[in-house]
């Protein structure tokens, strides 16, 4: 029998917190729970900020909050759990990312501290107590870290940046417009 250390005690309690706290946010836009949107409120929000479809992009967001939350909190299929919990702050870090880094204005700072912890853990494994060892790990091998961290990667770089592309179209309209606003009128130009 193997000893259980600090070290697993300390990936127990850093899964169970990581875990819990983006479990919540996914319930939030899954099921409107915890004073969430559900998938109508948090589709519309996803809209608005350049993630299309919204309810799709609601759904995927939800479920790798959640199911990427859980599965860490549980330390079962670590690598990918992490991955993919990782991959959706990364998604919500671009739309924080104009408010700059700090939460207090707006910014992806915890989205970021949710994201590094989340892949810290896909890294270093869920430790002892966990699903994951007591299925012998037969989900958490080594060479399924950079396999579930190349096809998170791929995926958010898709979304994130078919995100950015929407939202410059729709600066880009909008500075046309006012343009021409002013050609309607020549002496406001000045």
């Amino acid at each position: 029998m193997t000893c259980i250390d600090r070290r697993d005690v300390g990936l127990l309690l850093l899964r169970l917190g990581t875990g819990g706290v983006l479990a919540a946010h996914g319930a939030q836009k899954l099921f409107g729970w915890f004073g969430g949107g559900g998938i109508e409120g948090t589709g519309q929000f996803m809209e608005s900020v350049g993630y299309q479809p919204g309810r799709v992009s609601a759904r995927a967001a939800g479920l790798a909050e959640a199911g990427g939350g859980t599965l860490l909190a549980l330390g079962f299929a670590t690598p990918a759990a992490g991955a993919a919990a990782a991959g959706a702050m990364a998604g919500a870090a671009a739309v924080h990312v104009p408010n700059g880094f700090f939460a207090m204005s707006g910014g992806y700072e915890y989205a970021a501290t949710l994201g590094l912890t989340a892949a810290s853990l896909a890294v270093t494994g869920p430790g002892r107590l966990s699903v994951d060892a007591l299925f012998g790990h037969a989900v958490n091998r080594d060479w399924m870290v950079p396999a579930a961290f190349a096809a998170t990667a791929a995926a958010t770089a898709l979304v994130v940046g078919a995100q950015n592309q929407r939202l410059r179209k729709k600066e880009e309209r909008a500075e046309g417009e006012q343009d021409a606003l002013f050609e309607e009128y020549p002496s406001l130009r000045e």
